[in-house]
């Protein structure tokens, strides 16, 4: 997600975007089921939570397409269509291939646009041309070096069901020119980047911070450059780069000529970690790994806070967990507030008296001549949708590959289960069902953020029935699929019309399920909650003193914690002390 600038006040720094978005990887190895899962949430204070579809199309030789800008709408010109396209399920397609993104920037003399493909558009439009990871990797790099690029940098998750790859990927800037005006040698449209696969039985993370440092080069037996992309089919290759990512750092001074290729680090080159790259950004990949792999991780906690920015160490690029993850547990490495770490949202004053993990922005600001930040976790209130994206190998692809979409805050969301193969959009999470500024009571997003921004209200009690609900319906749509699986590969295999239909209705049917419970959790919420009070339930029911005229019990009036009254008393406690 493209990160909105706003001025830092910390160690200098101005002009460091919002930092927007976090992606986890989990190869088949480390699935428990043997998926493979890309988790992304695209976080903006602009985007409203709702579900692209793009049907699978075909085309006559000559057609052109026009690629607008995902972030802004924007026109930018016009591509070679193929001839036939995939659809396209919000970041999956058809064939269970998904592909994620977080804008780190980087340095920002290689934002100048020198082509027309934005980063959202290098999503969508791979995610209609290509089956596999890898295929994705060379239809990537077909449209920058052919259209050049009009985007900061990014780092890219892609997964399919056997596969699971980080790249990171940058522009080069506006066309160098030499003296007489001419282009200078060795500079060409498009970005440099490099692709790297996941081990099997690792998880990789990326949260608006460049990640990949150095990395296998061409003369070893797993690398290959862009020249040679159509080698990227060859199962050996693990490792694939633009053929000048290296000699075009050079060119603009940015690596020492005498410096040698292989110590050569991508991101210490391109996207140098600073205390907002670490504490804004790394942090919430640390806290995703920390979860996994506790042990592993701790010694990197001050790296994760800034307070290590010198060490040559830098966090692993990917890790092994202790333990295998199930698609729930990647659901809640999305709801993470760095909960009993040293950086816990819920713990300090500004979470208020009901340990509301949320501060409202900006995320950096001064008193007194000094300067502070709020943290940046990976769950956030202005997340306009989220999605775990699960790819089954075993399984016919359009039933294989499960979209779980959530819209609004993803602590507090539902994953609804989107099959990648559905060619019919849930009217909840439908294109025009409402907007940022246009309110629709039949739109999921609203009706998520009725509950949660409510919630925010008294948090430590509010999120428990809502986490409640939440695992509720998750993990009844686990066991449902897992039901559903001996059914749906003989309908695909002897009646696909049938199981298209039994796809599209299931996710509807589910759509509408949750976003009713939600409407009456919101209903609950509001009135055991009312006016500050809780008032008091026996089997599911508010309390009544008055069968003909119906009246609540006397509601229970909760104190405020202790720690609470401490704030207040150390603030004001002469003026309220009772005489």
């Amino acid at each position: 997600m493209k990160k909105h600038l706003f001025p830092l006040l910390l160690l200098v720094l101005i002009n460091v975007p919002l930092l927007a978005c976090t992606n986890f990887i989990v190869t088949k190895g480390a699935s428990k089921d043997g998926s493979c899962m890309v988790s992304y949430a695209a976080d903006s204070h602009t985007l409203y939570g709702e579900l692209y579809y793009r049907p699978a199309m075909d085309y006559p030789a000559g057609t052109w397409m026009d690629v607008i800008e995902w972030d802004t709408g924007e026109f930018k010109g016009k591509i070679l269509q193929a001839a036939h396209t995939y659809s396209v399920i919000g970041n999956m397609n058809e064939h269970q291939l998904a592909i994620g993104e977080t804008t780190y920037g980087g340095l920002e003399p290689l934002w100048k646009p020198n082509g027309i493909i934005d980063y959202g558009s290098l999503i969508y439009i791979t995610l209609q041309r290509a089956k596999t990871a890898r295929e994705a990797i060379k239809v990537m790099s077909y449209l920058l070096e052919t259209y050049g690029y009009c985007s900061e940098g990014e780092s890219f998750s892609i997964v399919d069901p056997n596969e699971a790859w980080v790249m990171d990927l940058i522009g080069k800037g506006e066309e160098m020119k030499n003296e007489k005006g001419k282009t200078v040698k060795g500079w060409t449209k498009g970005a440099v980047w490099v692709a790297r696969r996941i081990p099997d039985g690792y998880i990789c993370g990326h949260a608006n911070q460049s990640r990949i440092t150095t990395f296998p080069l061409s003369d070893g037996k797993t690398s290959i450059t862009s020249k040679e992309i159509d080698k990227i089919f060859l199962p050996t290759v693990e490792t694939v780069y633009a053929y000048d990512v290296i000699s075009f750092a050079r060119l603009k001074g940015l690596y020492d000529a005498k410096a040698p290729d292989a110590e050569f680090s991508f991101c210490d080159t391109y996207n140098p970690l600073d205390f907002s790259g670490a504490r804004f950004c790394e942090a919430r990949v640390w806290a995703g790994f920390y979860r996994c792999n506790p042990e592993l991780m701790k010694p990197y906690e001050k790296y994760a806070r800034g307070e290590d920015l010198q060490s040559k160490e830098k966090m692993p690029l990917w890790i092994k967990p202790v333990h295998k993850l199930s698609v729930q547990d990647v659901m809640q490495l999305m709801r993470d507030h760095y909960e009993g770490t040293s950086m816990d949202m819920t713990q300090d004053i500004g979470a208020g008296p009901y340990a509301c993990p949320y501060r409202w922005r900006p995320m950096t600001w001064s008193y007194e001549g000094k300067n502070y930040i709020h943290e940046r976790a990976t769950a956030t209130q202005q997340t306009g949708f989220s999605f775990v994206a699960q790819s089954r190998s075993w399984l016919p692809d359009k039933f294989g590959g499960i979209f779980w979409f959530g819209v609004d805050d993803a602590a507090s969301t539902c994953y609804l289960p989107m099959f990648c193969g559905i060619t019919e959009i849930p009217e909840a999470f439908r294109e025009g069902n409402g907007s940022m500024v246009d309110y629709s009571p039949t739109a999921a997003y609203w009706i998520f953020t009725k509950v949660s921004n409510f919630a925010y209200s008294r948090y430590s009690d509010m999120i428990v029935p809502i986490k409640a609900k939440q695992q509720e319906f998750e993990n009844a749509f686990v066991k449902d699929i897992q039901n559903m699986e001996g059914e749906m590969k003989s309908l695909f295999a002897n009646n696909p019309a049938k199981a298209q239909e039994r796809i599209n209705q299931y996710s509807n049917n589910k759509a509408q399920e949750v976003c009713t419970a939600w409407n009456h959790l919101f209903e609950y919420l509001l009135v055991k909650y009312n006016d500050g009070n809780v008032k008091k339930e026996k089997d599911g029911k508010f309390l009544k003193t008055n069968a003909v005229k119906p009246q609540c019990e006397s509601p229970a009036h909760p104190t405020y914690p202790d720690k609470w009254y401490k704030i207040i008393v150390d603030d004001c406690g002469n003026n309220i002390q009772a005489r």
